[in-house]
């Protein structure tokens, strides 16, 4: 899963002032991302002094939480026709 390092990174880059743990809920926020991914990455790209010890369980619910895209429907009020 490059793809979460990627997006970490260019977060970081973008926002130099952010924490790593900012940065790194802005990266899998809305991208479906599975529990061991979002873990494995947590240890590797979050500076520990981001975050207490005691708190880790916690913020690492709270992104598998922000992982999973909104869902919308734009089918809202539109007859099978219009939706075509």
């Amino acid at each position: 899963m490059r793809s979460l390092q990627a997006r970490f990174n260019r977060v970081s880059t973008k926002n130099p002032f952010w924490s790593s743990h900012i940065c790194f809920a802005e990266a899998v926020k809305n991208q479906n991302f599975n529990r061991d991914a979002i873990r494995r990455w947590f240890q590797k790209l979050v500076d520990k002094n981001d975050y207490a010890r005691n708190e880790k369980k916690a913020i690492l619910a709270h992104l598998e939480n922000l992982t999973k895209p909104l869902r919308t429907t734009e089918t809202k009020g539109k007859t099978p026709r219009q939706q075509a």
